[in-house]
């Protein structure tokens, strides 16, 4: 059996937060509450992601016990191969991919139409081409790949170096959403009356609030990039729960401060007929001007920096573990000699994702719809696998492996984690519901679904000839029967 590569335990629980509340709020915290008011109002929006960070952190109670359980790189792909094995963890890690890459790709993007909105006389110019309505320009693409080369370099100067940075980009994010929600609200100009009507005229209250439900995961995507980093965690894995809660607690404030900011300035109903190119940025110029919009631009380049670093490291971090696990080639399991970083599983994801820029932002859209689906496949693996390891009480028999937790409140919280997983998938893809996908964006899913039969059959033979005891080693390292401190506790008077 070969030598398990192994990554350096660097990170300081302040910057997992800051991986976790960063990576939730991206580019369309900032871009889209204009869209998202017109499909539920400014009250259904943030009823349906308070509703939505609740229903994250009822999922993160299971998340929080496997990463004490299982600190290894992976997440969801080494919960699934725990409970349910190789076949699997293959399908969740495979969708995963594409959520996690998919989200690197559209903060570029972003990047892009930022520049576009605050110096239009530059990166307006070099018209390329067209696709599906968008002109694509030479600006646009520099400025993105450029920002996808530099967050490639960073992340494979050593862990530590992204951990930080991720955490002063989120410093920054912090101060300029509040110094931009106090100053639209109590500017001379707005009124709580523009938030009125509360929710969208026409649709009932309740369909407002679940179309906003829909999109919760991929809205909160990022708060599961705490266990992609479980392996170098400088702390107890038993932290996870609560940096979860926080991370999760906070990204809910920021979406609904923003809604507040951008509903305030003018009537929303106006806003959304107007049809600007961005809503938000426009109102806080009309209110404040260059200044306003300076200090807009500085938050959403934040919040990209924070979602293009924070998806870098989760990414290469799933890739990593399932290169060491012999899914995909081996040479993703391996580390940089100098930083002991996943090397290849970066430059991977900037290869990938230096394609997108050219396809023009609509186009990736369609891509990005399908992150929600893959990251509630990887939700509904968790809560699943939770589920299954805590029992209601000491008659239940059976065990997946090692010791079962007698803990009928969490397998409680655990099955209720499963049905929102199950709620969220099927507000995907049930025809007439209010997040069911587009035509594009089922064809996207069919190419992927594809290639990864394709990839599938291909690996199928070695992958499935690996014995499942070094495959346990590969995956799981150390921790494949041991109990976490919670399961030696509850054990420990029967021993005796």
């Amino acid at each position: 059996m070969e030598q398990r590569q192994q990554l350096a335990k660097t990170l300081k629980p302040h910057w997992v937060w800051a991986i976790a509340f960063g990576s939730c709020i991206g580019w369309g915290a900032f871009v889209l509450p204009v869209d998202w008011m017109s499909m539920a109002g400014p009250l259904g929006v943030i009823i349906g992601y308070s509703i939505g960070a609740l229903l994250m952190i009822v999922i993160g109670v299971s998340y929080g016990y496997l990463v004490e359980k299982l600190p290894v790189s992976g997440g969801e792909f080494a919960y699934a191969y725990y409970g349910l094995g190789r076949y699997h963890a293959f399908f969740c890690g495979w969708f995963l991919t594409l959520g996690y890459m998919s989200i690197v790709a559209l903060n570029a993007s972003a990047l892009a139409l930022l520049a576009k909105f605050t110096m239009p006389a530059f990166f307006t110019k070099g018209h390329l081409y067209t696709i599906a309505g968008w002109d694509v320009t030479f600006g646009e693409v520099i400025i993105a790949c450029l920002a996808l080369i530099f967050f490639a370099y960073l992340n494979i100067r050593g862990a530590s170096l992204s951990g930080f940075s991720q955490f002063i980009f989120c410093v920054g994010l912090v101060i300029a959403i509040i110094l931009l929600t106090v100053g639209m609200v109590f500017h001379p100009s707005s009124s709580m009356e523009n938030l009125q009507p509360l929710f969208k005229p026409g649709t009932s209250s309740l369909a407002a609030i679940a179309a906003i439900i829909a999109i919760a995961p991929w809205a909160y995507v990022g708060f599961d990039n705490i266990p992609q980093a479980a392996e170098e965690f400088d702390f107890h894995p038993s932290k996870s729960f609560k940096l979860i809660f926080w991370a999760l607690i906070c990204a809910g404030l920021t979406y609904a401060f923003l809604i507040i900011a951008t509903g305030v300035g003018m009537p929303w109903i106006n806003t959304v007929d107007a049809g600007y190119m961005w809503g938000t940025g426009t109102i806080v110029e009309n209110a404040f001007g260059r200044v306003g919009v300076l200090i807009l631009a500085f938050a959403v380049m934040m919040g990209i920096f924070t979602g293009l670093n924070g998806f870098y490291v989760s990414t290469s971090r799933l890739l990593f573990a399932m290169g060491r696990a012999k899914v995909i080639p081996d040479s993703f399991g391996k580390l940089h000699p100098k930083y002991a970083t996943p090397k290849l599983g970066i430059w991977f994801t900037m290869a990938a994702c230096l394609i997108a820029p050219f396809f023009g932002r609509q186009a990736l859209l369609w891509v990005v719809d399908m992150a929600a689906l893959g990251v509630t496949i990887a939700y509904f693996y968790t809560t699943f696998v939770a589920y299954r390891l805590f029992k209601w009480s000491d008659q239940d028999t059976g065990k997946v492996r090692g010791i079962l937790l007698v803990a009928p409140g969490r397998k409680l919280v655990a099955l209720i984690g499963v049905i929102s997983s199950i709620g969220f998938f099927l507000l995907l893809v049930v025809p007439g519901s209010p997040g069911f996908l587009g035509t594009p964006s089922w064809i996207v899913l069919l190419v992927w679904v594809a290639l990864g039969g394709i990839f599938f059959l291909i690996r199928y033979k070695n992958y499935k000839e690996i014995p499942e005891k070094d495959l346990d080693h590969y995956i799981l390292g150390d921790f494949r029967d041991k109990e976490s401190p919670a399961e030696s506790m509850a054990t420990e008077p029967e021993a005796k």
